[in-house]
């Protein structure tokens, strides 16, 4: 899907893990542990309207894909 709003957690080039948009240039945020860099990656996606998480391994292959929803959607209502 072209334009969908993503962050990739991926092994940090100097140890830990980072946590990148596509096409940028800088990461959106670097942590010691993967733990830390997947929540930190849906915090942003939900602040960000939402997107698909994708967490990589050491091996850099896709370990898992997540669907993130909003979490500032400002209706109380479903739709």
């Amino acid at each position: 899907m072209a334009g969908a709003n993503s962050r990739h957690i991926e092994p940090g080039k100097n140890g830990g893990w980072d946590v990148v948009k596509p096409g940028a240039t800088r990461v959106s945020a670097h942590t010691d542990t993967q733990a830390e860099a997947q929540a930190r990656a849906r915090a942003i996606l939900g602040n960000d309207g939402g997107g698909e998480m994708v967490t990589h391994g050491r091996d850099g292959k896709i370990r898992a894909k997540d669907t993130i929803q909003p979490g500032n959607d400002p209706r109380n209502i479903p739709g």
